[in-house]
């Protein structure tokens, strides 16, 4: 199936959504069908501060519509901040959406998870991704909510960690931990620039980013491979 992404939100999360979906589709022996629209970062930091989800579902709907002329089958956003209005967007969008938090849960459960420690945007952490995990207890840092929010955000933008970053994201995550986490999930694409592995923090670490790349290769091997989230 001729996967679309919506790209650029930000740069570095698309570089690795690129990379990683290539990675496991030529190591299940498929050649993939992929095009990538841009979008634009800072329109959707302002949507998304002012939870204006009928603004960017529209933004979002005609990017939908170039994928869909572009031969797309599916799509997805490439990016956990952006699935804020993704119900609104599903509701007008061209092509089935592939959802980057539906597939959380189960994840987490098959990995024998009671508990997880969530890192991303203000609004993923808040709302404990969005509500969506019914089965797993997720822990975020509270009382510094705006604080990590801001952190991750300007590296988003900036599609660079600076060590002052990593150090700060490590202290965090290690709070989580010791509030009663079992791992951390990298609720945010961008924090892949943060958790690297060129240094190991000293707990288990999840991106979320992976589980729905795996998700998307799966269904780029062929339209049977399974059934998307349709509107």
């Amino acid at each position: 199936m001729h996967v679309g992404l919506i790209g650029g939100i930000g740069v570095a999360a698309t570089l690795v959504y690129y990379q990683r979906l290539t990675a496991r589709c030529a190591a299940a022996g498929v050649v993939p069908e992929i095009t990538i629209v841009h979008a634009d970062v800072q329109e959707l930091i302002r949507n998304n501060l002012a939870d204006d989800r009928a603004a960017q579902a529209q933004s979002n709907a005609r990017l939908l519509a170039r994928l869909a002329d572009a031969g797309c089958d599916l799509a997805a956003i490439t990016s956990l901040g952006g699935h804020f209005c993704f119900a609104e967007t599903q509701a007008i969008s061209p092509l089935p959406l592939v959802s980057a938090v539906t597939p959380l849960d189960d994840h987490f459960v098959a990995q024998g998870l009671g508990s997880v420690g969530l890192l991303g945007t203000r609004v993923v952490m808040q709302t404990r991704a969005y509500g969506q995990l019914a089965r797993t207890r997720a822990l975020a840092p509270d009382d510094r909510l705006d604080e990590v929010g801001q952190r991750y955000q300007d590296m988003a933008v900036a599609g660079r960690c600076t060590p002052e970053d990593r150090a700060f994201f490590f202290r965090t995550a290690a709070v989580l931990m010791d509030r009663g986490a079992e791992a951390i999930v990298l609720a945010g694409t961008d924090l892949n620039l943060a958790f690297d592995g060129s240094t190991d923090p000293g707990y288990p670490v999840i991106d979320a980013l992976d589980v729905h790349v795996d998700l998307l290769a799966r269904l780029a091997s062929g339209p049977d491979a399974l059934s998307p989230d349709r509107p």
